[in-house]
């Protein structure tokens, strides 16, 4: 069941806010590979320390050209009170939010059968962005197509 974003993320906001974990199905491939869309469980926590590099943040955010939107991507890097995140299969396009506007951190995504998928920090993912369009490429090819047969 598909939940709109205007109904759903107040919700989570208000539980984060009072400590709890919440656990959804994020919509979209823009985290793929390591969270796929409509399949995977992301599971949010309260953003108890300050945002890192590499980190995986639900947040409110403003596209380069100034649309505010929802977001679960990476943070690429911190300016000052400003975090700058992309998505991980994202090849270019990137949002900005203040730390302020960050409603979770991701701690944890499973896959549908409840095995723990590895999240990495990302920084070597980030450094293979001119290598991305290939990689992501054979991950839909064969990863994928392997995963959906069985």
């Amino acid at each position: 069941m598909r939940v709109e974003n205007d109904i759903l993320i107040p919700e989570m906001e208000r539980l984060l806010r009072d400590g709890h974990e919440v656990r959804f199905t994020p919509a979209g491939q823009s985290m793929r590979p390591f969270i796929e869309g409509d399949r995977d469980s992301v599971i949010l926590a309260p953003l108890r320390r300050k945002p890192r590099r590499g980190d995986v943040v639900l947040a409110r955010a403003e596209t380069l050209c100034g649309k505010a939107t929802y977001v679960l991507h990476r943070i690429l890097h911190i300016e000052e009170e400003t975090l700058v995140l992309q998505g991980d299969g994202n090849l270019s396009g990137e949002e900005r939010c203040k730390v302020a506007d960050v409603i979770g951190i991701v701690v944890r995504v499973e896959s549908p059968s409840g095995r723990r998928k590895w999240l990495p920090r990302g920084i070597l993912w980030q450094m293979l962005m001119p290598f991305r369009h290939w990689l992501l490429k054979i991950y839909r090819h064969t990863t994928l197509k392997w995963h959906y047969k069985q």
